[in-house]
């Protein structure tokens, strides 16, 4: 049975919702906790190391962190897999191009796919910049995410692929939610309107939520 929930498109697109939403329920957590930093370094520093101690002492050091890692790299490896397998099989049903000209989609329709790959491509230098340090400018500090965040924000380089990103990922959520909703039978003719309500306000205030600490950086409220 799971094998053919597989591979059909309708577990396809149940695959990538329910994972979409996984992710997204992260992101607001995570924007929540970003914003930790305009109350200052202590307790921006705090909230991360208490993210290492949640569930002590039933859950040894930093294995509650771990679990979400686990959950979360699970969540955005099937929703890539379903997503490109999705494409691949939307291509071999339609090898030609159309000669009429189908009605223009949203901006955010017709960007998802490069959107996802930009975002992608964002995650792999995120952990590598504030989580190992691997490409960290200014000397990355153990035990120290305030600082690392404002050497960070510090650079224009940062703040590029940074707030590209939280823009594409804005156009992400917004198409994203639209289409879980659809996927998973949420969608109503009286439901609609809501929905596209709250996928708008979802994509703006994670997209301005994130943006917000880079922007602090720049303009030294957050130094």
């Amino acid at each position: 049975m799971a094998r053919t929930v597989w591979n059909s498109t309708v577990g396809k697109k149940t695959v990538m919702a329910v994972s979409g939403l996984i992710m997204l329920l992260y992101l607001v957590v995570h924007m929540i906790g970003n914003l930790k930093i305009f109350f200052g370094p202590g307790e921006f520093d705090h909230y991360a190391h208490w993210l290492r101690t949640v569930g002590e002492p039933f859950m040894h050091y930093e294995w509650t962190l771990w679990l979400i890692r686990v959950v979360l790299v699970a969540a955005v490896v099937a929703h890539a897999v379903c997503a490109y397998q999705l494409s691949r099989r939307d291509l071999r049903a339609r090898p030609d191009r159309y000669v009429h000209r189908k009605a223009r989609a949203s901006y955010a329709t017709r960007t998802m796919r490069w959107g996802g790959v930009i975002l992608a491509l964002f995650i792999v230098w995120h952990i590598l910049d504030l989580t190992t340090g691997t490409v960290h400018s200014g000397g990355f500090q153990e035990g120290h995410p305030y600082q690392n965040v404002v050497d960070t924000f510090s650079t224009w380089y940062g703040n590029v692929v940074y707030i590209v990103a939280m823009l594409a990922l804005g156009l992400h959520v917004r198409h994203g939610f639209w289409s879980a909703a659809q996927t998973l039978g949420a969608g109503s003719r009286t439901r609609d309107r809501a929905l596209k309500a709250t996928a708008d306000v979802l994509a703006l205030l994670l997209t301005a939520g994130f943006i917000a600490v880079p922007v602090a950086v720049m303009t030294e409220v957050v130094s």
